[in-house]
């Protein structure tokens, strides 16, 4: 959180956050009003894009109202959830660093 803080020049509170706003950048339509239910989505959509940066995921296309829609095409690797959160931020950073 702290290099992603001076990257990007504000301190996320949580994993989550970021993948939220990854998830809105992906989205391309900016900041508006959401709900919960696109949240999770855009959440969503931040996971796969990040792990998308190591294969595991692929963007198939962009549905009629521009959500980017993708597909599993590797099994994450098994591990318990610090291990996933792990895997997430060390994407996340990958993320950020090619913007």
């Amino acid at each position: 959180m702290d290099q992603l803080e001076e990257m990007v020049g504000k301190r996320p509170a949580d994993l989550n956050g970021v993948l939220f706003l990854i998830g809105v950048q992906e989205l391309g339509k900016g900041a508006l009003h959401y709900s919960k239910e696109q949240k999770q989505d855009l959440m969503h959509i931040g996971i796969c894009k990040v792990l998308s940066l190591s294969h595991y995921y692929e963007f198939e296309h962009r549905d009629k109202d521009g959500w980017p829609h993708y597909k599993l095409v590797q099994p994450l690797p098994f591990g318990d959830i610090l291990t996933q959160e792990k895997l997430l931020k060390m994407h996340v950073m990958e993320y950020f660093k090619a913007l």
